[in-house]
Order: structure tokens, then sequence, then C-alpha cells
């Protein structure tokens, strides 16, 4: 029938209020986290300096071509984002909890690529580039995704909840496990660019920013 397809154009049309407000809030997360680097004091600021320049000897001395994580360690740093969101978006009082997790995860980012430009300038932008934006190109849009998936299934059982429905029906609940698990999938993807690209990326990039420090 016709009205069961997936129809991708609907389902962005439902949501777009959700992912627009979603992402705007990661936003707001990753000039916040931006902004943070300011609050460091002088002595934070230059142990952390100094902690950079050691993984960027590190480097340059030459890791075990995959760096000092493991591929499962990398999987799983990805994996508990996704998983926490996924089981937030199970009950009502989840909800805001979801909204923390994106922000919490823009801040983070926001801090990293503040902390790299305001220490090295355009070569910390450069670095930023290739050590935060490759693997994030897939997580970012995966949160985001599951955050939405996560919010819509909350405000699902929300509905129910005040239409006082028994039983929560089957099919809303296998749609959310089929779309989280697609989306694991991707961060199996994610992970294997960040095990097996960045590390070379990395190599190639420290003895320019040890150039800097």
């Amino acid at each position: 029938m016709p009205g069961h397809h997936f129809s991708f154009q609907r389902y962005l049309q439902q949501h777009m209020s959700l992912y627009i407000f979603v992402s705007v809030l990661f936003v707001m997360g990753v000039i916040f986290g931006a902004f943070m680097v300011n609050a460091l004091t002088f002595e934070q600021q230059q142990s952390m300096a100094q902690y950079l320049n050691s993984f960027f000897q590190t480097v340059v001395q030459g890791l075990d071509g995959a760096g000092p994580q493991s591929f499962v360690e990398l999987l799983s740093s990805h994996f508990k984002w996704v998983l926490l969101i996924l089981i937030f978006g199970l009950s009502i009082v989840g909800l805001p909890l979801i909204l923390i997790i994106d922000f919490l995860k823009g801040v983070l980012i926001g801090f990293s690529i503040g902390y790299l430009v305001g220490q090295f300038s355009w070569k910390g932008l450069f670095f930023a580039f290739i050590s935060v934006a490759p693997h994030n190109i897939i997580v970012i849009p995966v949160m985001l995704i599951s955050s939405v998936a996560a919010i819509s299934f909350s405000m699902y059982l929300i509905r129910s909840l005040i239409m006082r429905k028994k039983s929560v029906e089957v099919r809303p609940f296998k749609s959310y496990l089929v779309t989280h698990l697609s989306l694991f999938g991707l961060l199996v993807c994610a992970a294997l660019i960040q095990y097996t690209i960045i590390p070379h990326l990395l190599e190639w990039a420290a003895p320019i920013m040890l150039e800097t420090s």
C-alpha cells in the first residue's frame, strides 16, 4: 500500500523543526566550548601545551601505524554517545538528557578546535581539520539523526501516556531500533577512518606543528 512505504521527503517535513532545534543546540555547544578556552588559567594552558608538544613528538618518533588507541576503543568511544541517546529515548524522563548530550558533544568539539586555534593560530585550524573533522563528518550527523529519532520516540511515549494507551505499538519501537542499528553501522565507518587514515595524517602534520611550539 502506498501509505505504508517510507517517504524520506515526508519524514524530513515531519521532523525538520526537530533537526533544526538539535543542530542549533549542538552549534551552541561548539560556540560555548570555544569560549571556554578563554576561561583556562595560564597554568592550565601551559600544561595542555606541554601535553600537545609531547604528543606531537611521540607521533614524529613513530606510532605503531594505528596510534595509541585500538579500533575497539575508538569504536566504543563513539558507540557510548549514541547508545546513551538510544536508552534515554526509551523513557520520558530521558528527553532532556538527550539534549544535554548533544550540547556536551558540541562543547567538546568546540573546545578542541578553539584551543588548537588559540594556541597555534592557522596551523591549529589546519591540525583540527585533519584530526577532528574526518571522523566527525560521520559522527555528528549520526548523533543528530539518533537524537531526533530518540526525541520523536520519547514524544510518542508521552502521547501514548496522555491518551492512556495500555501498550506501546511494536512498529514505532521496531523502527526506532532499526534506525539505531543502521547508525551503529555508520559509526563503524567513522572508527575505521579514525583508526586507519587519521594516524597517517597526524604523522604528516606533527612535524609542522612542532615548528610552532
